[in-house]
C-alpha cells in the first residue's frame, strides 16, 4: 500500500459480527479484521452500508473504529463517515482521525435529494477534520449522484482524494480521467470489479473479500496487472457472488457466504431480514461452487 495514498489497494467494507441478542461482536470483528489482512487484502473500511452503521448506537460506532484500529493499525482503515448533518460527520470525521485513521470515506448528503451547493458545502464542512477524503458515490441508495463534472470539482477544491464509485456505469471511469486524473478511482461495487480495473482503478473498497479474500485479492491484483487470463477465469467464476454486492440484500447475502465457508457471519439488525429461501439457496449454491473450485 501506498503511505500517502492509503486507500489504494483493496479494503475490505467489513460486515459486522453481532451475536444472537444482536449485539456487537468486537473481539470477533478485531480477529476478523486482522484476517482480511493475512488473507492479502490492504485493509478495512468500518461503518460501511455492510458494516450496518445505520442501526448502530454512537458509542457502538466508535468502539467499531477503535477496534479495528487496534488490531491492524490506523494506516490500513478507512472508516465510514456518513450522517444526515455535515456537522455530524465532520465529527465522526475527526473521531477517526483522532482514532488514528489516516484517511474517512463519505457519502454526500443523504437525507433529501441535496442540490450541487449542498454537496460541495458539506465535503467543505467534514474536510475542516484535516483528514483525507475519499467520497463514496451511491445514487442508487442516497438520491444524489457525484457526476464527474461534480467529483472534478470536489477535487479541484482540494476536498476529496478519491472516490469510491458505485453507479454501476463503467463509462464514467474514462469521464472522470479526462477532467481530473490526479483523482483515484476506487471499485465500489464488486461485479464491475474487471471493467474498473482495465479503466484505471487505484483500489477497490470490497465487499465479498468478507468471505473469500485469497481469490478475490488475487482478481483483483491480476485485473489491475492486465493479467487478464487469470483475471477473466476468476471473475467469471465469482460473478455469480459478486453480483450480490449490488442488491438490496448484500449484507445477509455475504454474511450466510460467511457462514458456509467457516467464517462468522451471523444475523443482520433490523429492518433487515434474513433472506427468502430462494435467496439463501442461490447464495449457497455459488459459495459451495466457489469452494468446490478451490477459491476459499
Amino acid at each position: 500500500m501506498t503511505d500517502h495514498r492509503p486507500w489504494r489497494g483493496v479494503l475490505v467494507a467489513t460486515a459486522l459480527p453481532l451475536t444472537d441478542d444482536l449485539s456487537v461482536d468486537y473481539d470477533k470483528y478485531a480477529e476478523h479484521c486482522a484476517w482480511l489482512v493475512e488473507n492479502g487484502c490492504d485493509g478495512v473500511v468500518p461503518n460501511g452500508s455492510l458494516g450496518e452503521y445505520q442501526v448502530l448506537t454512537p458509542e457502538e460506532r466508535a468502539k467499531v473504529v477503535e477496534t479495528a484500529v487496534a488490531a491492524i493499525g490506523g494506516a490500513r482503515v478507512m472508516p465510514g463517515v456518513a450522517a444526515y448533518g455535515s456537522t455530524e460527520s465532520r465529527r465522526w470525521a475527526e473521531q477517526a482521525r483522532d482514532a488514528g485513521c489516516a484517511c474517512v470515506m463519505l457519502l454526500p448528503p443523504n437525507a433529501y435529494r441535496a442540490d450541487e451547493r449542498s454537496v460541495l458545502a458539506h465535503y467543505a464542512e467534514v474536510a475542516k477534520a484535516g483528514v483525507p477524503i475519499v467520497a463514496y458515490n451511491n445514487p442508487i441508495d442516497t438520491k444524489v449522484d457525484l457526476v464527474p463534472e461534480l467529483l472534478a470539482k470536489l477535487h479541484g477544491e482540494g476536498y476529496v482524494q478519491a472516490v469510491k464509485e458505485f453507479s454501476g456505469d463503467v463509462r464514467r471511469a474514462w469521464r472522470l480521467a479526462e477532467l481530473a486524473p490526479e483523482l483515484d478511482l476506487l471499485i465500489g461495487a464488486d461485479d464491475v470489479l474487471l471493467e474498473l480495473a482495465i479503466a484505471g482503478a487505484k483500489g477497490w473498497v470490497a465487499g465479498y473479500p468478507n468471505a473469500l479474500p485469497a481469490a478475490s485479492t488475487q482478481l483483483y491484483r491480476a485485473a489491475v496487472d492486465g493479467d487478464l487470463a487469470t483475471a477473466k477465469k476468476l471473475y467469471e467464476q465469482l460473478h455469480p457472488l459478486l453480483r450480490w454486492d449490488s442488491r438490496v440484500e448484500f449484507v445477509q447475502a455475504i454474511k450466510v457466504s460467511m457462514d458456509i465457508v467457516g467464517r462468522y457471519g451471523g444475523p443482520v439488525r433490523p429492518p433487515r431480514m434474513p433472506l427468502l429461501p430462494e435467496q439463501e439457496t442461490e447464495v449457497r449454491a455459488a459459495t459451495e461452487q466457489a469452494v468446490a473450485a478451490g477459491l476459499a
